[in-house]
């Protein structure tokens, strides 16, 4: 388990994103919105799950996934995605605050996090072109008033696009780890490109719950699509009407100081004005970053997929050679980065490796790649070998974690996204050209998935296994809160954390803890030897089982 004093780092991190305020000096002059006026936001609902306002629709598919169509200019666009998504954001919102509030309590301390956010976002708008800034500004039209004592809502929309980059600082404490892969030539089924990944950013149950697949028709750039949630304009995964994707994987990061570019607008840039790769280089290399970060890529027109690594101060581009296969977790592969000490740690000390391998392991292992082979392959939570992990172990490609599971076949434009719960729900299809043929054409009432190409739910979904592991999950925030307060629990709560997940070494850390906390020593020492004997996901968790042990042992 985590130190204490990086818990704190964690709380304080995690605080800093959410809270995302600031004094009046810590943004710069609104962008330029003389046309507001102009803008029909009045929106017309037609259910509880359909909307509009003109052609720009919001409707709620039979697998729970919203679908958000948008267009024209970027104020526009802003105010009209506000309009039509605002319940989506609040409960985005309500989320992040309630997060906060039960982290950092006090409204002292809130308060002196709104200087640090301040100070942190001094400069943030001077690294956001004036299209998104507009963009931005329309969707915090409508936010939820409540919380401008916090920041004023434009401020609190333009902060928390930085979430994201945010949360990734934190893989540094080996709380993100996202994974993905690209396929083409003989390794594919039809000799295109396919690309696949797993974007495992956790925010919270409430964060995950509703999910929005936007598509995008600007007034200037390409069309587009992104897999994302309300309030949210940046890319974590897309692909634009030329076929070029783009994903996000967080690489080793320094605790940043001051924000700069948000990475996922950086992506988001990247799907609105490139269809070649090195247009995508040119795009990235513009763009100041503040943490460090690989941008898959991938080119229906070249049949490739290449990996752009920025961070806040190198810059590397990753092709493959004489390979029909790009793999990546969160370590750099390029050579501007061989000799990166920060890259090199999170190597060795990470799950990053093990995770790299296994993804090799599998699509190595796999022939003919396909869009259901892929997804197989996105669900596997066995270790190398078929090693059992455990359930929610990092060291696996299905953490049991993600945000969303999505599968691109870009020279068809064909998209699949993952419904509910992480990427064990169905994947919903979505064929790009069909899709803004129909938005373009027709006032658009119901979904615009393609449901005759819908790869099934995770059989697994149904099985005692899994249903163990959703109460493990419950179980364990009840044993993290009592040795947090140092509160009473039953013998059978902690043998039960075992049952429920007998493989994770986690559920026997925690029992060891509890007990070391009790003063019960020798069942400390016999958990954390349990533990030891699983697959254990970073060296610093192994040394700290070793730490625990050690004490246990001079106690008695």
């Amino acid at each position: 388990m985590r130190k204490i004093y990086f818990k704190f780092i964690v709380v304080f991190l995690i605080s800093l994103t959410i809270l995302a305020c600031g004094g009046s000096k810590s943004v710069g002059e609104l962008p330029d919105i003389s046309d507001i006026s102009k803008i029909d936001t009045l929106r017309i609902k037609h259910n509880d799950s359909s909307y509009s306002i003109g052609k720009n629709t919001l409707n709620k598919n039979k697998y729970g996934i919203w679908e958000l169509y948008v267009e024209g200019d970027a104020l526009e666009r802003g105010m009209v995605n506000g309009s039509l998504t605002r319940e989506l954001m609040d409960k985005q919102e309500v989320a992040f605050m309630n997060k906060l509030e039960s982290m950092v309590p006090s409204k002292t301390y809130q308060k002196f996090l709104s200087k640090l956010i301040a100070y942190f976002n001094r400069k943030i708008d001077s690294h956001i072109t004036t299209e998104y800034k507009q963009e931005i500004f329309g969707i915090s039209r409508f936010t939820l008033r409540k919380y401008d004592t916090f920041a004023p809502a434009y401020k609190r929309a333009l902060y928390l696009h930085g979430a994201h980059d945010i949360g990734h600082a934190l893989q540094d404490l080996m709380l993100v780890g996202c994974t993905s892969f690209a396929a083409w030539d003989n390794k594919t089924a039809n000799g295109q490109l396919l690309v696949g990944r797993n974007f495992d950013f956790y925010a919270g149950d409430e964060f995950s719950k509703e999910k929005i697949v936007a598509f995008f028709n600007p007034s200037k750039g390409h069309k587009f699509m992104i897999y994302t949630w309300g309030g949210f304009v940046g890319a974590v995964s897309g692909m634009n009407e030329f076929g070029l994707t783009v994903t996000l994987n967080a690489g080793k990061s320094k605790i940043p100081l001051v924000a700069k570019t948000p990475i996922s607008l950086v992506a988001r840039e990247i799907l609105q004005y490139a269809t070649t790769t090195q247009q995508a280089i040119e795009i990235a290399a513009k763009r100041e970053v503040f943490v460090s970060e690989s941008i898959m890529v991938g080119s229906a027109k070249e049949n490739k997929a290449i990996l752009i690594e920025v961070s806040p101060s190198n810059f590397g581009v990753f092709e493959v050679e004489n390979s029909n296969q790009l793999i990546c977790s969160n370590q750099f592969q390029s050579e501007e980065y061989t000799f990166d000490k920060r890259n090199l740690e999170t190597i060795t000390q990470s799950h990053t490796a093990y995770r790299f391998k296994k993804m090799q392991e599998l699509v190595s292992q796999t022939n003919k790649l396909t869009p259901e082979k892929a997804v197989d392959i996105l669900r596997n939570r066995q270790g190398l070998d078929g090693i059992k992990l455990g359930m929610g172990n990092e060291k696996a490609i299905n953490q049991l974690l993600a945000h969303h599971g999505i599968v691109f076949q870009p020279q068809e434009r064909k998209v699949w996204i993952s419904a509910n719960p992480y990427q064990l729900g169905a994947f919903i299809a979505y064929d790009l050209d069909e899709v803004f043929e129909r938005f373009e054409k027709d006032n658009v009432r119901g979904s615009v998935a393609n449901f005759e190409e819908v790869i099934g739910e995770d059989p697994f979904m149904r099985t005692e296994q899994f249903h163990n592991y959703e109460e493990y999950r419950k179980l364990k925030l009840k044993v993290v809160e009592g040795l947090k307060k140092g509160t009473n629990l039953s013998e059978q709560e902690i043998l039960r954390l075992s049952h429920l997940n007998p493989n994770y070494w986690e559920a026997y850390s925690l029992a060891g803890l509890y007990y070391f906390q009790k003063k019960e020593y020798k069942k400390a020492i016999i958990n954390f030897k349990q533990a030891k004997r699983r697959e254990v996901t970073t060296l610093p968790d192994v040394k700290y089982l070793d730490k625990m042990t050690a004490k246990a042992y001079r106690k008695l």
